[in-house]
């Protein structure tokens, strides 16, 4: 098989992002050190002193009210509201995943790599802060959870290329057959959809 222009772009891209990966391990590391924390078994511990420090420049919750814009205050419930369909795409996709992929031999996506909750760890957050911060981490990992899960499915039953280009497209799709090709869907579509290779670091399998 002959390699194009496009393949040597994605395979120095791949390298690149493996490159960016110990780059941001190496910087979270020097971050650790220099904000005195640690992950012990997932979870974010500060030293002892370092901990009361931060404990102190922490906002009182009437404070934090008394001076939160009253637009705030008026759309929270709006805002807290999204968490039942929240709850339900959770419960959802989590559910097709296990039962699908089981059958269809799909890698399992591994939820707790994408739903990373641990801002609310922060000693200097009040309790309606740290609330946020558990909302928002919930909420964009699960949108980042189900993605991934759909994209396996796409790359299963449809690895086509659309004609129109969209906007922030996943990955998985640069393996996809062009828009067009039949000659190549006919050869390669088997192929694609048992090609898991790079789904191998969520740790779970069929």
């Amino acid at each position: 098989m002959v390699k194009t222009k496009l393949d040597e772009i994605i395979e120095r891209l791949r390298v690149t992002q493996q490159e960016l990966e110990a780059e941001i391990e190496r910087l979270l590391k020097d971050r650790r050190e220099l904000f005195h924390y640690n992950l012990r078994r997932g979870k974010v511990v500060f030293e002892r002193n370092v901990r009361r420090l931060l404990r102190q420049q922490r906002t009182g919750l009437w404070s934090y009210l008394r001076k939160a814009p009253m637009a705030h205050i008026l759309s929270s419930p709006i805002i807290y509201s999204l968490i039942v369909p929240l709850v339900i795409l959770d419960i959802s996709i989590s559910f097709f995943q296990h039962t699908c992929f089981r059958i269809y031999g799909i890698p399992l996506v591994n939820r707790s790599k994408h739903i990373v909750i641990d801002r609310h760890r922060l000693p200097y957050l009040n309790a309606i802060e740290s609330l946020n911060c558990v909302y928002c981490g919930y909420g964009n990992g699960l949108i980042a959870y189900t993605r991934e899960v759909i994209a396996r499915t796409e790359q299963y039953w449809c690895p086509i290329k659309h004609a129109q280009r969209r906007l922030d497209t996943h990955e998985r799709t640069l393996k996809f057959v062009d828009y067009g090709d039949v000659e190549g869907w006919r050869k390669n579509f088997k192929i694609i959809r048992h090609d898991w290779s790079d789904a191998n670091d969520d740790g779970q399998k069929e």
